[in-house]
């Protein structure tokens, strides 16, 4: 972030551990798969540290086999459960007052999420979010690769200049994602990567979403 804020125009926001506190259910829903295959289960410490884009990495790493499943039956298996209980989550804190403060600055908003596009309409609009958002970008399938290309259409829609875009997520990912478009990232910690994993990045890393503002 290479300068205070509030001076960008357009805001980025993932959506998966930056606005929406999920990770908790992330672990809970693997280690309910780890279970039934009778593999050794992870807590909150080694998800932050093992879970990786693309998700399919990240299933090999946990142990699951995918000689004896392929990953597309596993996705399935896991997005089923987490549509099923995803109204479960709780926004991060602040975040309905962040988004209105800076809608009140005059800030352009989008969603860029790696979540499947119908599932991510349905779940901002729940939480009563979705005025807030001039564009909601997530991908047409479950299995959560890159969303560069994705980020790549939005910024041709809204036609600003790359210094003028800030994008905040809560991965490595985000961070090469905002590398490729070209703009300015911020990570948040407490989100789906270690605060370890974040900072082997050139990105700026904030402890909580408050704490962009006074930056």
């Amino acid at each position: 972030m290479k300068k205070s804020f509030f001076a960008y125009q357009h805001l980025l926001w993932d959506w998966n551990g930056t606005l929406l506190n999920d990770v908790w259910l992330c672990v809970d829903i693997m280690n309910t798969m780890l279970r039934k295959r009778k593999k050794p289960q992870i807590d909150q410490n080694q998800y932050v540290e093992l879970f990786d884009f693309p998700v399919k990495t990240y299933y090999q790493r946990v142990g699951l086999d995918f000689s004896q499943e392929p990953f597309e039956t596993l996705a399935a298996e896991y997005i089923r459960e987490y549509d099923r209980r995803q109204r479960e989550c709780a926004l991060c804190h602040g975040v309905p007052e962040l988004l209105q403060r800076c809608q009140e600055h005059g800030m352009v908003q989008s969603l860029l999420s790696a979540s499947q596009q119908e599932r991510l309409e349905q779940i901002v609009t729940a939480f009563h979010l979705r005025p807030f958002f001039q564009h909601l970008s997530g991908l047409t399938d479950y299995y959560a690769t890159s969303k560069v290309a994705n980020g790549e259409a939005l910024l041709r829609q809204v036609n600003m200049a790359s210094h003028d875009v800030l994008l905040i997520g809560d991965t490595t990912h985000d961070f090469e994602v905002a590398r490729a478009l070209g703009v300015d990232c911020v990570l948040v910690d407490g989100g789906h990567h270690s605060r370890r994993k974040l900072e082997t990045t050139d990105a700026m890393v904030t402890c909580s979403l408050r704490e962009l503002t006074a930056v």
